[in-house]
């Protein structure tokens, strides 16, 4: 039984990679040690305790790669094809710490990379992403969308103050209300820290973080409390955001209005040109990349009003910058998800390229989605 079942995950993934192939994504496999400081400056400090850390000889530390879209990403810009339009697919492990759980887990995925027809191309991820499901048995999935782009907009639209709009992007990512306290960024609410606070308010989020941890080593101090330099950085950065400042009414109340849109694509792109109109909110381009996007799926033979869309939905990847999907078990439709993806055009600047590469893609999960098939 263990055989069969064995053979038979085998021979979807074959079929999986065969699909990819048939599109014209080449594979590829990046190496399985990465340099660290890449997915802690990318991703943030508190990933460290999810990575398996090692050193080369130089006593230079690395990891084992937790996902592939970084690594894939870098071996595309250190290749003769960066700049230009490469599709490309992946498949073995990536390895993270879960408790209770073993580290390594089968990931296979494509990373769409160059192609200025963002909106055609966010489709076609979609559609390959909904035929490899059908691969595995799971013919109708729950599709839930999102669009970073259109609350990147929206953010523009009402002028938010930095910190202000950092701290609003980081609840809606985490999934807390906008308005929700931060106690612990709060603390006990003195100003022993004001000066500091006030140094790095209005910053950009790594320049202040890079600050703090500054002020820390000329101070001699690399742990407190057990906490490292860095996720002290993170706790004061959390703090000035929170004396930033807070959303007007009306600003308010235009996000909320906003948040609550949801439904099929068509459905959504109604409810936000009636928000634009009423609150003379400047943020038709992004529904018009919005509805393009919709036309090219429906082009693709994707049923748009199965699809579900929610302004509030994020995938908590601070390199999304665009549309956002994740593909669910239609028989466990809140646990996690089987497909994730979206698109991500600053990141390769912030790997080193020289200007914005346009690139989407998605991964998946081989346990969960063998798990939701059988």
């Amino acid at each position: 039984m263990v055989t069969t079942t064995h053979s038979r995950a085998m021979a979807r993934t074959d079929e999986l990679m065969g699909l990819f192939a048939r599109e014209g994504y080449q594979r590829l496999e990046p190496p399985v040690l990465q340099p660290v400081d890449v997915f802690l400056e990318l991703l943030g400090e508190d990933l460290r305790r999810r990575l398996f850390l090692t050193q080369d000889a130089a006593g230079s530390e690395l990891c084992l790669r937790p996902d592939y879209t970084i690594p894939v990403s870098r071996a595309y810009l250190a290749s003769p094809a960066a700049g230009s339009a490469a599709s490309l697919s992946y498949h073995g492990p990536v390895f993270r710490q879960r408790a209770g759980e073993i580290g390594e887990i089968a990931q296979a995925g494509i990373e769409n990379f160059g192609r200025t027809d963002r909106e055609a191309a966010d489709a076609e991820v979609l559609a390959l992403a909904m035929e490899a499901a059908g691969l595995f048995g799971l013919a109708v999935p729950v599709v839930r969308l999102g669009d970073m782009g259109l609350l990147a907009a929206v953010l523009d639209a009402l002028r938010l103050a930095p910190a202000t709009r950092r701290r609003v992007l980081r609840a809606i990512t985490q999934g807390e209300p906008v308005d929700a306290p931060k106690t612990a960024a709060n603390g006990n609410g003195n100003d022993d820290h004001a000066g500091l606070l006030a140094a790095i308010a209005g910053q950009d989020a790594k320049a202040a973080r890079a600050f703090v941890e500054d002020v820390l080593a000329i101070a001699g101090i690399s742990k407190v409390g057990g906490r490292t330099a860095g996720e002290i950085a993170e706790r004061f950065l959390a703090r000035a955001e929170a004396k930033a400042g807070e959303l007007s009414v009306e600003a308010h109340a235009t996000l909320a209005r906003f948040l609550a849109v949801e439904g099929d694509p068509d459905s959504a792109a109604a409810a936000l040109r009636a928000l634009a109109r009423d609150t003379n909110l400047a943020i038709d381009a992004a529904i018009d990349t919005f509805e393009a996007r919709t036309g090219f799926m429906a082009a693709r033979g994707i049923d748009v009003t199965r699809l579900a869309f929610a302004a509030n939905f994020a995938r908590n990847l601070d390199y999304y910058t665009g549309f956002i999907f994740e593909l669910h078990d239609p028989a466990r439709p809140e646990e996690k998800p089987i497909v994730g993806g979206g698109r991500y055009d600053n990141l390769l600047s912030q790997l080193g390229a020289a200007e914005t590469i346009p690139a989407v893609g998605c991964s998946i999960w081989i346990e969960r989605i063998n798990g939701a098939a059988s």
